[in-house]
Order: C-alpha cells, then structure tokens, then sequence
C-alpha cells in the first residue's frame, strides 16, 4: 500500500471524481446491507476530504457533510485496519467531541478504510449507534469484507475513466480541411465508455466519413465499437464504400456471432468536386439532407446491421451491400446520429422528424452537431450513447 501524505491522499480522492455526486444504487446497497447485518441504526460510506466528511452514501443520517475535524472517521484513515470504539464516554480521546456530549450522543463507532486505486486511503465505511457495543474478531472481518465490496466499486470508476481516456483517443482528433465544405462530429457516450464512435479520413480523390454504433453499451460494446472502426478504417483503403463495408463484415462475422452482438453504420465517401456522397447504411437509417429552403430528404437504410446475418447463421455469408448516392448541392447539409438522440425525445423514428426541425437554418456543420447535442443535454435522462457527424457544401 502506498504510504500516506496528505496531498497524495488528497490527489487520489480528486481523481475518483466522487465528491458532491449523487447517491447511487451501488454504494447505497453496501450501506443498508451493513445497517442490517450489524443491527445499527446508522452507517455510511464517508470520503474525507481536506477539512470535511462527504457522505457518498448513507443510513441514519440527514446531512450530506460534515467537519472533518471532529469527525472519527479522520482517525480511521490514518490506519490500516478497522478502527473500533466501544463506548466514547470512556475513551480520552472523545471526552469533549462533539458527536459524543452533543446530539446524536454517539457511543458506539466502527470505521474500515477505503483504499482508492494507488493505495491510499480516501474514505471509510462506518457503524454508528448511540449505545455502546462490542465488535468482536467476527464482526471485523465482516466489515471488512463490506469496505472491500466498496473499494472494487470504487475500482470498477477508475478502470472505465481510463476505458473512456482510451476510446477518446481513438475519435478524430482534428477536422478534415476540405476546401467548399464544412465538416464536424462529437460523441457523448452514456458512461464512461460507450458503443457508439464517428471516423473520418481524407483521400486523394475525397472525404471518408463513418458513423456506427454497436447494439449495447459500457466496456463490451466499447471493444466491439474499437474493433469495428479499425477493420472499417482499414478496409477503406481499398476499393468502394460498398467493398470496404463488406470486407469489415466478412472479417467482423465470426467476432460479432461470437458475442451475441451487431452494429449499425453509415459509412461514405464524398466526392468534394461533385458534392457526389456515395453512401452504405447498414441497418442505420437515420442519416438526412437539410436544404437551404428548408426541405429534408432522409436517406433510408440498405440492409441490415453489420453481423445481423452471422447472428442468425454463423455459417451464412455476409448479405450483399450496395452503394447508394446522394450530391449535395450548395448550401445542403448531411447529418446522421445515432439513435440515441431519438433516445432522448420520444424514442421512436417519427422524432427523427423533430431533429430535422431543430437543424433548419444551421448555417455550418459545427452548428448542426451544437443543436443535436443541445437536445441531449437538454434532457434529465440520457440511457443511450449519442453520436452525430454533419458534412455542410457550402454555399458560393
């Protein structure tokens, strides 16, 4: 274990990203199970901060916080193991706290540390009751097994910021300078790390441009999503849209079948001297052109999803996929998204309709992506990745 300075511990703590967050189910759980098990009126999981106490969850308790100066949970930090008090009216060292000779008149404390990735101790697990106890050998195995449940909680939020750091990398870290053309894209994923990504890359003769999104979402679909994009960026070197789609599906078959998975995707390549964009939608269906006067035309999926086909019969040969075509005038806009924006408005296809209301008079690609992610923000629940990418002709 690492050993313990105040500003490591305190860098360690920052890094969770936990302080003033909501409750959450998990931790909540570990809490009443604790409550339970040890028949105590209150207990709850404390990060201790530089001068304070925030309770991530709790029982028995009604404020959020507290002083981290009174608190016994300051003492409990400072060890390794479970920190015990049987009877506070008969320890020195609590013969004027606060929590003993005033409300709630604590008598009984039991603390187990909380180990953040790296080793320090940023937290505690806790028992209180207002009647003095004894905690034997058995019950501080118990607690102690309770704190570990915590800690891989606390594990499992570091692993996925360092998934979500990852899969970030692998988005397009600059835009593509198309000369006549407007070119933008963003992802939100619901957690950490998600099933949805955008790709682009210049060629000699155009733009390649990908928006896909794997069935799922957390830690597989984000490997499922990683896998999809490399073998779609590869594949694209060589041949057409429709070549490059089946080839990734042909190489993805037997990974896809295997976990159970599929992705849909809208894979193209514009052409900036005709504003020609050749086009595979595989399953998407949610790719439009906004025109400058206002009317939509919403290109309509060509097949199903990449590995729908190996789902049903692993041994059946990737459907066929033809290019579809669509030019872009002056002026005109092409968007597609994911369907976790329809997610967020009433969760059926007709709200495609409301995002091409949102997008009339966009006036660049980068505004478009603004008004579809203002519709995700806007809502107090997103459950779905959000992805979208716009390809703007400008006008002359």
């Amino acid at each position: 274990m690492a050993v313990d300075t105040e500003d490591a511990r305190l860098v360690a703590l920052q890094r969770l990203g936990m302080l003033d967050t909501p409750p959450e189910e998990r931790f909540d759980r570990v809490v009443r199970l604790a409550q339970q098990l040890f028949d105590v009126p209150t207990a709850f999981v404390s990060l201790v901060d530089r001068d304070r106490l925030f309770y991530k969850a709790k029982v028995g308790l009604e404020q959020d916080e507290a002083p981290r100066d009174t608190s016994f949970c300051r003492l409990t930090i400072e060890q390794p193991e479970t920190f015990v008090v049987e009877d506070a009216t008969a320890d020195p060292r609590f013969e004027d706290n606060p929590w003993v000779v005033d409300d709630p008149h604590l008598r009984f404390y039991a603390g187990h540390p909380l180990v953040a990735p790296g080793g320090h101790r940023v937290g505690t697990l806790c028992l209180m009751d207002v009647r003095p106890r004894a905690f034997g050998a058995q019950d501080a195995v118990l607690l102690r097994d309770l704190a570990s449940w915590v800690e891989q909680e606390l594990v499992v939020d570091d692993e996925l910021q360092r998934a979500a750091q990852v899969q970030a990398r692998l988005l397009p870290r600059s835009v593509p300078d198309v000369p006549g053309y407007g070119v933008a894209g963003a992802c939100l994923p619901a957690r950490g790390v998600g099933g949805d990504f955008f790709d682009w890359a210049l060629a000699p003769d155009g733009l390649t441009f990908t928006l896909a999104d794997v069935m799922g979402k957390g830690g597989a679909a984000a490997i499922i999503a990683a896998t999809v994009r490399a073998v779609l960026r590869a594949a694209s070197r060589r041949g057409s849209v429709a070549d490059a789609v089946a080839t990734a599906e042909e190489s993805l078959a037997l990974d896809l079948s295997g976990t159970s998975m599929f992705a849909t995707a809208f894979h193209a390549h514009l052409d900036p001297a005709s504003g020609a964009v050749d086009y595979v939608d595989a399953g998407h269906g949610l790719a439009l052109v906004v025109h400058p006067d206002g009317r939509t035309t919403r290109l309509e999926a060509g097949g199903p999803p990449l590995g729908f086909a190996a789902a049903l019969d692993p041994e059946a040969p990737p459907p066929p996929r033809d290019a579809a075509r669509v030019v872009l005038g002056p002026g005109d806009l092409l968007v597609t998204f994911s369907d976790g924006v329809l997610d967020v408005l009433d969760g059926t296809v007709a709200s495609v309709d409301e995002v091409a209301r949102g997008l009339a008079g966009a006036r660049s690609a980068a505004d478009a992506v603004d008004r579809v992610l203002a519709v995700a923000r806007g809502a107090a629940d997103r459950p779905d990745d959000l992805t979208v990418v716009a390809v703007h002709r400008e006008a002359p």
